[in-house]
């Protein structure tokens, strides 16, 4: 029989990991998948749950709740309402900003004020904010989604400094509160301890992606208008949250069902190999993986890595963290356009990330 960390690897097993493969590869190569990446991730998750025999009443009502009760789908819909309503205000104070200013300099402190704002004002309304704020400038559609994905690897770090940023964040600090199991190790997580613990990477993260939009996003003549054909209207507000919620359950769903193998595997993994193998973030709610991998039995160094790893590989794919879900859906991005910037900055932001974290010799933290 074949073994894995020294675990034997089951028939549930093999179905999981043929599930996450199409998850993987289907929405790069099949159209109607890529067009109907939510309806495609609904079923990858439901065939999860199923392999995994884990249909219950709590797991069906939980996946209804959950995107409500983390607060994304009420704030999609507000803040879409808001956004509806204040368009007009908003394009003229823009319109304005580009007239006066350089547009390397709005990309770059767009990026940078959204990339820490977010959290604070949640990594939802940050992304929702990037949307009408790439609508609004003179770009073509490639070079507007260029920006789009730097300014989510912005968001999708940024978010993690306080628990009201993003759901991972506030797990992490959760499953950290309370004493410590050992001498020196993590304990009494509070508001800011992830500030303190992860924060001048992630600063200095966030104005790295902040130069590079600077610098990688053309002006070339061209302006587009990007989203679908019911933008501007309560429709067009209707139908994103519900999508929203519809990829947010399915996310939930996936999640519960890969628990078998996150914990089977993953728990047991190095933490220098596993701050890699947690780019399946890229496909796999962070959150859900935060749940499963962090712990007070972990040193700290193991938990920072973890962390990293989750954060950074979440912006390569759109399903990885909440910010690209929402900018994808608002703005018509596909899986392909995503991924042909997501995949490669998310593989060099990676290493960056590697080497200082386990070559590096000294780390230095904010102290509050």
């Amino acid at each position: 029989m074949v073994s894995i960390l020294g675990e034997v690897v089951t028939s549930t097993d093999w179905a999981l990991f043929f599930i996450a493969f199409l998850v993987l590869i289907l929405p790069f190569k099949v159209k109607i998948v890529e067009h109907n990446l939510e309806v495609f991730l609904f079923i990858m998750g439901a065939a999860a749950v199923t392999v995994t025999n884990k249909w219950t009443m709590e797991v069906i009502m939980t996946a209804a709740e959950e995107p409500i009760m983390k607060g994304i789908v009420p704030a999609v819909l507000v803040a879409g309402f808001i956004f509806l309503y204040g368009q007009k205000a908003f394009q003229s104070f823009m319109d304005g900003l580009v007239k006066k200013m350089n547009l390397g300099v709005i990309i770059f402190a767009s990026t940078l004020i959204l990339g820490l704002i977010c959290s604070v004002i949640t990594a939802i309304i940050s992304s929702l904010f990037l949307c009408e704020i790439a609508n609004t400038l003179p770009l073509d559609r490639k070079n507007k989604i260029n920006y789009v994905i730097i300014a989510c690897f912005a968001i999708g770090l940024g978010a993690v400094l306080t628990p009201l940023g993003e759901p991972l964040s506030t797990i992490a600090i959760s499953k950290l509160s309370g004493p410590a199991l050992y001498e020196g190790g993590p304990c009494c997580a509070g508001f800011l301890y992830l500030f303190d613990q992860l924060g001048i990477l992630i600063v200095l993260g966030v104005i790295l992606c902040s130069v590079f939009a600077m610098f990688y996003v053309k002006q070339t003549g061209k302006v587009d208008k990007m989203g679908s054909n019911e933008e501007g209207s309560i429709r067009e507000v209707l139908i994103r949250t519900l999508k929203v919620y519809a990829f947010v359950a399915a996310l939930f769903l996936l999640g519960a069902g890969m628990e078998v193998i996150i914990f089977k595997y993953l728990t047991k993994i190095p933490d220098y190999v596993l701050f890699w193998v947690n780019m399946i973030s890229a496909i796999l709610d962070n959150a859900t993986l935060t749940a499963a991998e962090i712990s007070k039995a972990m040193t700290q160094k193991q938990i920072n890595a973890a962390l990293y790893g989750l954060l950074i590989s979440g912006g390569m794919l759109i399903p990885g963290n909440i910010p690209n879900i929402i900018s994808a859906g608002k703005l018509g991005i596909s899986s392909k356009e995503w991924a042909k910037l997501g995949v490669p900055l998310g593989l060099v932001l990676m290493l960056i990330y590697f080497i200082w974290v386990f070559y590096i010799p000294f780390h230095i933290e904010f102290h509050f």
